[in-house]
């Protein structure tokens, strides 16, 4: 099993071995259990399904209970539920814990997450846009998209056309993190570089799909 949810809880830096400073994402991975086990014959398709956030009963659905109570007396009340796929599922079972030692240093990840909410914002801040000039009369145009289209052709605005609108919380994902650091104690990990969201913020920890060639080489693939 190379995945499991967390939280992110800030950034800070570490010195490596050779007397680098590199800037790390702390993340909470786990502790994790194995909430429902999916297989071929009856659901599908294969994947185990992760709980994180241990939480009290109240706070939860009728059916997120009937969930978590169906599979297995012994389940505590998890509040984030997702699903991994996997091809072979016979190591797993319903209540099985899944820790952040499934890492190791020097490992690469990929990181989901949900991006922090901007809501509605221009075109300068949202894509980039230079604005008009500073200059030559212009007192209140400095931030303004300009023309969009034009009136005869096509006489409309095409779809996808870059313009004011929400911004941000949508899900995105850093390809290729090397592991810096893994706190199985604390069930802390330290990846190199930013991950999306805010502190608190869940996020997928998932071995990269997209190894680099150093790295592959050093596996001896």
């Amino acid at each position: 099993m190379q995945g499991i949810l967390g939280r992110k809880v800030g950034m800070t830096q570490l010195l490596t071995e050779s007397g680098i400073v590199v800037p790390v994402t702390i993340i909470e991975a786990g502790p994790c259990y194995v909430t429902q086990v999916k297989t071929a014959e009856k659901d599908g398709y294969t994947a185990i399904q992760l709980g994180l956030g241990e939480t009290k009963q109240k706070r939860l659905t009728k059916g997120q209970i009937g969930h978590l109570r169906r599979r297995n007396a012994n389940l505590p009340m998890l509040r984030t539920l997702r699903e991994f796929r996997l091809k072979n599922v016979a190591d797993y079972s319903v209540g099985q814990k899944i820790l952040a030692d499934i890492f190791s240093a020097g490992e690469r990840v990929d990181v989901h997450g949900t991006s922090k909410g901007r809501g509605f914002q221009g075109g300068v801040k949202r894509h980039g846009f230079h604005g008009g000039p500073r200059t030559h009369g212009q007192s209140d145009r400095l931030r303004a998209p300009g023309a969009s289209s034009s009136g005869t052709t096509p006489g409309r605005i095409y779809k996808g056309k870059r313009m004011a609108g929400h911004m941000g919380d949508a899900r995105v994902t850093v390809l290729n993190l090397r592991v810096e650091l893994v706190d199985p104690e604390r069930n802390l990990l330290a990846v190199r570089g930013a991950v999306p969201g805010s502190k608190g913020g869940l996020v997928l920890i998932t071995e990269a799909r997209k190894q680099s060639i150093e790295f592959n080489r050093a596996k001896g693939k």
